[in-house]
């Protein structure tokens, strides 16, 4: 399933599509994709790089935004119809959502978070469990296997383009399969840069003291192009929203760089954390979890380290 916001693909999904090219081609089986609702068909001509033959299309009146028990009827009567070996898609919340709900619809097995699959009798995954400190091996029966892809664990590689076909299908949807949906968006500020998708991310826990004390960690990240971050314990604070969370619970990222200040590192933080290239942690406490994790670390306060990289950046800056 590729996951999509009324036509705005999750490039995570093609992490997805890329793992599960590599297990067609082992049971050497089509990659097919399907795709939810009618703003979705602008995304077929960027799945052809990623080696999908066919799109199938589930198209219907009530499928205009997002509806988790509809989006799981739609893959569940495309498990049916076509008896495919395995259905994957990118552990999102979205994704692992979607697909619960086709699993329990179809009465077919679901394993979440896969980082690797043997196919077989039964099939053999490898999933991440307990917030990233387990490695769990299951093994999965059933007539299709619906499987969640862990996000970063490959790469979405591209293989030799092709044009998909479409096959559009309509599903039998109920009022019930209706019941939540989206109804209403608010808007979040413009001009921030991403946190899911942020080449450099500077991240604040409870360190910094106060949701006063995110202004500095703001400019740091205005003059590197970057996102800004929390920890948990930030959010249950009250001095940042949800969204800007990463960890377990919150957005799991993968910058080049995660400047990490005033966070300990307990490992629900981690998981979220664990793509990041490179992370350099500022913390007073040289024996903070965090730092067995760090690339590099400054011991110092973060009150006064970050004014100071702040006041350097301006000047090499020309500000």
């Amino acid at each position: 399933m590729v996951e999509h916001d009324r036509g705005e693909l999750n490039e995570i999904s093609l992490q997805a599509l890329t793992f599960g090219r590599g297990l067609a081609e082992r049971l050497d089986v089509p990659l097919d994709a399907v795709v939810v609702g009618e703003a979705g068909r602008v995304l077929v001509g960027s799945l052809g790089p990623f080696g999908v033959s066919t799109v199938h299309l589930a198209a219907h009146e009530r499928l205009d935004d997002y509806a988790p028990i509809a989006w799981g009827r739609s893959v569940a009567e495309l498990v049916s119809s076509l008896g495919p070996e395995a259905v994957l898609a990118a552990g999102t919340d979205r994704g692992n959502e979607v697909m619960a709900h086709a699993a329990a619809m179809s009465s077919l097995p679901m394993a979440a978070n896969v980082v690797a699959a043997e196919p077989g009798d039964p099939w053999l995954v490898t999933r991440v469990r307990w917030g990233g400190s387990l490695l769990e091996e299951a093994r999965v029966h059933g007539a299709a296997k619906l499987l969640t892809v862990a996000p970063h664990v490959v790469r979405a590689d591209e293989t030799t383009p092709s044009q998909p076909e479409v096959v559009e299908f309509a599903p039998a949807l109920t009022d019930g399969d209706l019941l939540v949906r989206v109804v209403d968006r608010v808007a979040a500020e413009t001009g921030k840069v991403a946190l899911p998708t942020a080449r450099v991310v500077v991240g604040g826990g409870r360190g910094v003291g106060s949701a006063e004390g995110f202004v500095v960690l703001e400019e740091l990240a205005e003059l590197l192009g970057a996102a800004v971050g929390c920890s948990r314990v930030v959010t249950s604070l009250g001095w940042r929203p949800h969204t800007d969370q990463v960890g377990q619970t919150g957005t799991r990222i993968a910058p080049d760089l995660y400047i990490a200040c005033g966070i300990s590192g307990a490992i629900q933080h981690m998981v979220g954390a664990k793509a990041a290239k490179k992370i350099l942690a500022i913390n007073m406490d040289r024996d903070a979890p965090i730092m067995v994790q760090a690339d590099y670390a400054v011991i110092g306060d973060l009150h006064a380290v970050l004014p100071a990289v702040v006041q350097e950046l301006r000047k090499a800056g020309g500000a």
